[in-house]
């Protein structure tokens, strides 16, 4: 090269290295460079494509006379697999092609036609710095043969110069975007925090994705019901109107493929990709461009969030990143949101209940102080709030510390207790309560719940009943036993007169009902008020069934009934009060036989079940409710159901008391229109077999 073209070109060297060295965005150092080329090489237009550390093309920059030409991705993916440029990217050498339409290299356009540009000329170069490849630079000319050598080595010597320029910019854009991706994560991640409130943080969601993606439209869709149809509750910009409560079953469209799957799409032109269907359109909006990422939260996907269009026209290389990012610390956020909701509506609702009660209701800390006390507490106290609010709940009412411990240790330990204890009211007054309590999450602190039931009419009932069991055993035992001699001494002076004596078993039989219940009420009283069993002795299981079977024949025989007894080998004795264990098993026998059609049979049997012998009366009568299988053995109370017989509901409970007042235990299994079977157990005491 003579000294005459040297010093020019040193200068535009120069000039072009500072002008494309002046700027730090990766988009203006292109076009700079771009323009610089067409100017002092010649051509019509040119482009630039950059490319990344693995030679993919990350960017490009595209010129039409003095105008930017806007590319698509699939422009740019053809470009580099078949074009001109791809050649050079796959060769790094530098080409001339002096006709288009001769050069197979050249991918051929529409607009290559003979009926339009036709053939042309084109130079290619590769962009090297520091032996790295980091981007290819092309300029086209109308005219075949219009770039000759000269051309080529100008260009090459522009792009060598500018090379380091070019990498510099990329460099710094693609810190730029990272930097921008952790400030937008981490502003992200501090926004989304500042509120618990479910469409704030729906809002604060959207505008961070605004305002990071800079795009026209965002939008979330959570996921829900068992179908997992995506709702939109949240849209922000352009039409967002148009995107609310909009609904996708579930699995369908991009939206149901993100949440199927579990990653993130960008569709950069929705026209020419088949995969955005009618389903993601929304109302309103003519969508070019999507990006669609899954909001998770522990790892479990709860929706998607969409950015529609964005206002440079096309989505960064790291927006699928960003979002991906954001969806994250969104799905955390708004999980956290909704389980603050449902907390809250858990509090309100338990607030209402706690007011709408019927019960008195006191709330406590740990310490027994009352912080809280519904209408019912104030209204059966008698006491103001404020006043109770000055008092421990050991003033209000007498605490049974062997439940609910000394420091209410019990109450942490289980789920609560049940106790019978006095309400003192503000006028000294008091009344009888059933105390239940137990521990609660009340306005956000850990309390406990007191329940005071006024049980004043049971325990007046429960008095009458009490004086009544009285006033039978007292005035009737007497009586009773008058006419038990008497009809002993009839027993041996009537002789053969069958109708008499026929009469006169009946008034036997009958007196033994009545003796058998008013024992039956003393053993009730009895063993209630904690006294023992006294006159114990060893009985064989099979003698206490077949004295209590005889007991019960001539009921049975009434009803053309027949007992049926199985006895599982030979079994071990139990240490027994052998009378009242009798009229245990003659109390399940006469129910069984009141229970049962006529002509039916029942069973009567016992085993031995290890240290145990298991006695049970089987009937075939209209069975037992399951919700009443325990409360039948309580006292007073009978069976629910149409047309069962009439009685006191006193037999039941007093097999219960007598068989636990032996160290058993006693139980039904029954189904309803299939008869029931009562089973009790008795220990085989000292080892005794």
């Amino acid at each position: 090269m003579t000294k005459d073209r040297a010093r020019p070109l040193l200068e535009l060297l120069i000039q072009i290295n500072r002008e494309v060295a002046a700027a730090l965005d990766l988009r203006t150092v292109l076009q700079r460079l771009l323009f610089a080329a067409l100017q002092n090489v010649g051509g019509e237009r040119g482009s630039i494509v950059v490319l990344d550390d693995a030679g993919k093309p990350i960017d490009a920059t595209i010129v039409y006379g003095k105008s930017l030409h806007e590319h698509t991705t699939q422009q740019l993916r053809e470009t580099v697999d078949r074009g001109l440029a791809g050649w050079v990217i796959q060769h790094r050498e530098a080409v001339l092609i002096p006709d288009t339409s001769k050069d197979e290299r050249w991918l051929k356009r529409q607009d290559d036609s003979k009926e339009q540009s036709g053939a042309k000329s084109a130079l290619c170069v590769p962009l090297l710095a520091r032996d790295q490849l980091v981007g290819v630079l092309t300029l086209v000319h109308p005219a075949p043969n219009a770039f000759g050598p000269d051309h080529l080595e100008l260009m090459q010597a522009i792009a060598d110069q500018a090379s380091i320029a070019v990498l510099n910019a990329r460099l710094y854009t693609e810190s730029s975007r990272q930097a921008r991706i952790m400030t937008a994560l981490a502003d992200g991640a501090a926004i989304f925090s500042a509120s618990l409130e479910v469409r704030e943080v729906w809002q604060r969601v959207l505008n961070q994705t605004l305002q990071a993606m800079q795009v026209e439209t965002v939008a979330i869709g959570l996921i829900e019901g068992v179908e997992g149809s995506i709702v939109f509750h949240a849209a922000a910009g352009h039409n967002a109107g148009g995107i609310l409560e909009r609904r996708v079953p579930g699995g369908k469209g991009l939206v149901g493929q993100v949440a199927r799957d579990g990653h993130g799409i960008v569709i950069s032109n929705v026209n020419e990709d088949k995969r955005y269907a009618d389903i993601d359109r929304f109302a309103g909006i003519e969508a070019k461009a999507v990006a669609i990422a899954p909001i998770q939260s522990q790892g479990k996907i709860i929706g998607v969030l969409e950015a529609i269009n964005p206002i440079s026209k096309s989505f960064d290389a790291d927006a699928l990143t960003v979002m991906t990012g954001i969806g994250s610390l969104a799905g955390t956020t708004i999980r956290n949101a909704e389980l603050f909701e449902q907390l809250q509506k858990a509090h309100e609702r338990y607030r209402e209940l706690f007011e709408e009660s019927i019960d008195p209701i006191f709330i406590t800390d740990w310490d027994g102080k009352i912080i809280e006390a519904n209408r019912e507490a104030i209204q059966l106290s008698g006491f103001k709030a404020e006043d109770l609010h000055r008092m421990s709940i050991d003033q209000l009412h007498e605490v049974k510390w062997n439940k609910v411990g000394i420091e209410f240790e019990n109450l942490r330990e289980r789920d609560g207790n049940v106790y019978e204890s006095v309400l003192h009211k503000a006028d000294s007054g008091t009344v009888p309560v059933e105390v239940h309590v137990r521990r609660v999450e009340f306005e956000d602190t850990e309390s406990v719940q007191w329940t005071l039931r006024d049980i004043s009419e049971r325990k007046e009932l429960d008095s009458l009943r009490e004086d009544l069991t009285a006033m039978i055993y007292h005035d009737l035992r007497s009586p009773l036993g008058n006419i038990v001699s008497s009809l002993d001494v009839l027993n041996g002076m009537v002789s053969g007169d069958e109708t008499t004596r026929s009469i006169l078993n009946i008034a036997v039989s009958s007196t033994d009902r009545i003796q058998r219940l008013v024992n039956s009420l003393l053993d009730i009283n009895r063993l209630e008020s904690g006294q023992a069993i006294v006159s114990q002795q060893y009985v064989n299981p099979q003698v206490l069934i077949q004295t209590s079977i005889e007991d019960v024949k001539p009921s049975a025989a009434g009803r053309h009934q027949t007992i049926e007894t199985k006895i599982a080998g030979k079994l071990p004795d139990v240490w027994v009060d052998a009378d009242m264990m009798r009229r245990v098993l003659i109390n399940l026998l006469e129910n069984a036989i009141k229970f049962s059609k006529a002509e039916t049979s029942i069973e009567i049997g016992a085993k031995k079940d290890g240290q145990w012998v298991e006695f049970w009366v089987r009937d075939t009568g209209p069975g037992i409710p399951s919700s009443e299988n325990k409360r039948i053995f309580e006292k007073f109370v009978r069976a629910k159901g149409k047309n069962r017989p009439a009685g006191l509901g006193i037999g039941l409970a007093f097999c219960r008391i007598a068989v636990q007042a032996h160290g058993g235990n006693i139980w039904v299994e029954s189904e309803e229109g299939k008869g029931a079977k009562f089973m009790f157990t008795l220990p085989v005491m000292d080892g005794k077999e």
